[in-house]
C-alpha cells in the first residue's frame, strides 16, 4: 500500500490515457507550489512528489516490489503509456511534502504488539518520546476498522482511521477513539519508522574518522545568519526564508546527501546550526556555501550577500582557502 495525504484530493478519476504526466506535474507545480500524484490501477500503483521547482521522489509497487526513486518515475512513466490508471493529485503543505515523499522508505520497528501487553495510548508517548518519524498502524480486533498515527520526529502530525474513508484529520478525534477501541475491543499494533541511508566511509578506520570542529560549525552558522539577513531584509523577495533554504537544500541532495531537510542532519533554525552526519569539515562547507550563493544567485541577490559577506570571508580566510571553496 503507498499511503498517501490530506482528506480530500485537488482533483480525483483522471483517467491517465488522456494525461501528458510531465505537463500535469508542471502544472500543478505552479497551480499548488507542493503536492503529490497518486496513481491507482487493478495490478499496481504509484506516487511522484514534487514542490514548486523539483520532482522530488517517486514510488511503484506491483506484485513484484517496490521500487523508489527516479526509477519509480521512470516505471510510471512508460507504463502510463499502455495501460490505464485513475489519478488523483493532492495538495501538500511545503514543510511536509518532505515527509510524505519519504514515508515509503519504511522498516519495522515494532512488530505484532497487542493490548494484552501494551495499551495504544502508552505506545503513543513512547514513540513521542523516542522522537519516532514514521507511523503506528493500528488494526482493531474482531473489527473491520483500522488507523495510522503519523508522527515527524516524535510530534503528531495526522491520524487516518477507515471509519473516514482513510482521510486524514489534523484534529485528535481519530486518535482519541482508536485509543478508545483498541481498549474496548482489542488491538494489534505495528510501527515502521522512515530509514535513512548513511554514507559508507571507504577506506578509512572508524578511529580515525574526522570529528566535526566547532569553528567550521561557527563559520557556517555566520554564513547562514548573515545570508538569512540580507534576504529578509530584501523587500523584493516574498517567499519564507525557511522554505527557499530547504528548496535548495533539496536540489543539492544529489550531490551532497547531508543536506536532506527531512533526514535533518544539517539544521539551520534560530540562527542556529546543528550537524550529525559523517560528511566531513570539506564536504560540508563546501555543501553549504555553494547552496547559498546558487540560491542568492537565483534571489537576484548574490552581488549584495558578497558585500555582506566580506567580514565574513576576512575572518575565515584560512578555511575558505583550506577547503578550496570557491567564492
Amino acid at each position: 500500500m503507498i499511503i498517501v495525504p490530506e482528506k480530500k484530493p485537488v482533483v480525483q478519476n483522471l483517467n491517465s490515457y488522456y494525461l501528458d504526466i510531465k505537463r500535469l506535474i508542471e502544472h500543478y507545480q505552479g497551480e499548488l507550489g507542493s503536492g503529490g500524484i497518486y496513481f491507482k490501477s487493478s495490478f499496481a500503483e504509484g506516487a511522484i512528489f514534487f514542490d514548486e521547482d523539483t520532482v522530488l521522489k517517486g514510488t511503484f509497487r506491483n506484485k513484484e516490489g517496490v521500487v523508489a526513486g527516479d526509477e519509480a518515475i521512470d516505471r510510471l512513466i512508460d507504463i502510463l503509456s499502455n495501460n490505464n490508471f485513475s489519478v488523483a493529485v493532492y495538495k501538500l503543505d511545503p514543510e511536509r511534502v518532505y515527509f510524505w515523499s519519504n514515508l515509503q522508505n519504511v522498516e519495522e520497528y515494532y512488530k505484532n504488539l497487542s493490548t494484552e501487553f501494551t495499551d495504544l495510548e502508552g505506545l503513543i508517548n513512547k514513540m513521542s518520546a523516542e522522537k519516532l518519524t514514521g507511523y503506528i498502524d493500528v488494526s482493531i480486533q474482531g473489527e473491520k476498522e483500522d488507523g495510522l498515527i503519523f508522527f515527524d520526529n516524535g510530534a503528531i502530525i495526522d491520524c487516518s482511521c477507515s471509519w473516514e474513508n482513510e482521510a486524514l484529520s489534523s484534529s485528535t478525534e481519530n486518535q482519541e477513539l482508536l485509543i478508545l477501541k483498541s481498549k474496548e475491543s482489542g488491538g494489534v499494533f505495528n510501527v515502521s519508522r522512515i530509514v535513512f541511508k548513511k554514507p559508507e566511509v571507504r577506506g578509512v578506520p572508524s578511529k580515525e574518522v574526522r570529528t566535526f570542529q566547532d569553528h567550521v560549525l561557527d563559520m557556517i552558522q555566520e554564513l547562514l545568519l548573515t545570508f538569512e539577513r540580507s534576504v529578509r531584509g530584501n523587500k523584493k523577495i516574498k517567499a519564507d526564508f525557511d522554505t527557499l533554504l530547504k528548496r535548495k537544500f533539496v536540489d543539492n541532495v544529489d550531490k551532497y546527501d547531508f543536506l536532506d531537510p527531512f533526514a535533518a542532519e544539517f539544521q539551520y533554525a534560530g540562527g542556529k546550526v546543528k550537524f550529525t552526519g559523517e560528511a566531513d569539515d570539506q564536504q560540508l562547507a563546501k555543501g553549504l556555501v555553494e547552496s547559498v550563493y546558487e540560491l542568492a544567485e537565483e534571489l537576484g541577490i548574490l552581488s549584495q550577500l558578497r558585500k555582506d559577506l566580506a567580514p565574513w570571508m576576512k575572518k575565515y580566510h584560512q578555511e575558505i582557502e583550506k577547503f578550496n571553496i570557491g567564492i
